[in-house]
């Protein structure tokens, strides 16, 4: 009987001490799966074919006033950073389907976007400038009347032609999946003229003096701004806070002297 008993509480103890172990455990799982979940990563999304901006060079390598200002941005968060191009057409799309962490790519901020992404600060100031082939007629933005203008498809400059009078004297505004496609078409004489971000615009046109001029007159201005989910409010205060360091330290200006050979930001 003795030896039954002590048996019996052996087993007792055996069971006390294993369930004790077994809610331990789900405890410290149930508490790891609580935890928040830090990031040590930033994806960027990107139109690689907008220079200055962003777009490769003779390396194929990712380069520009942007990438620099993420790099930037990314090393004072202790965050490791990622560049990865996307179709600018659907961005909204990659951002909102998390496939990217911001859209950081001299993206304009308007009302209508503001409903679907979250903005930081403006750093950079635009304008939609005209540029035609240096031997057209045209000379101001009314001249316009009855050409066919080429714009980067899912870019600002689509609204900003269509919202200006001017706009709607086209005989087509006719849409192209980048930049340099729609200067090649323009320097071909399949189009009259071209509708364009100025940092981008007068970066081709110092590129090829001979090939294309600015026009005086502009389809309006603009502000850039770096792009985030709107229910991802952590992300958009660090950048904030630490755009606004590099801002007052100086480290902004030594990149825009390097790509724009001036401190043009905000």
């Amino acid at each position: 009987m003795k030896k039954l008993t002590a048996l019996v509480a052996a087993a007792l103890t055996t069971s006390l001490l294993l369930g004790a172990c077994g809610k331990k455990e789900e405890t410290q799982i149930a508490a790891e799966a609580s935890a928040p979940v830090v990031a040590t990563k930033i994806v960027v999304g990107l139109d690689d074919h907008f220079p200055p901006m962003g777009f490769r060079d003779e390396k194929n390598e990712l380069v520009g006033f942007d990438i620099d200002m993420a790099k930037e941005a990314a090393k004072r968060l202790g965050m490791e950073v990622e560049f990865k191009p996307i179709d600018w057409s659907a961005k909204e799309a990659e951002l909102n389907g998390k496939r990217i962490d911001v859209l950081w790519n001299g993206l304009t901020i308007t009302e209508e976007r503001r409903t679907n992404i979250g903005f930081t600060a403006p750093y950079l100031e635009n304008h939609q400038i005209v540029i035609v082939a240096t031997n057209s007629p045209i000379k101001t933005k009314a001249e316009l009347a009855g050409k066919i203008v080429g714009v980067q498809e899912g870019s600002s400059a689509v609204d900003a032609v269509n919202k200006d009078p001017a706009g709607k004297t086209l005989k087509e505004l006719k849409q192209f999946g980048d930049n340099v496609t729609a200067l090649m078409d323009l320097s071909a004489g399949r189009l009259d003229a071209i509708v364009v971000d100025e940092v981008v615009g007068r970066y081709y046109a110092a590129k090829k003096p001979a090939d294309y001029v600015v026009l005086g007159d502009n389809f309006g201005t603009e502000e850039y701004g770096v792009g985030v989910r709107k229910d991802d409010s952590e992300l958009l205060g660090k950048l904030d806070k630490a755009m606004a360091d590099m801002k007052a330290d100086g480290a902004a200006a030594k990149i825009s002297e390097r790509w724009f050979g001036k401190n043009i930001v905000k």
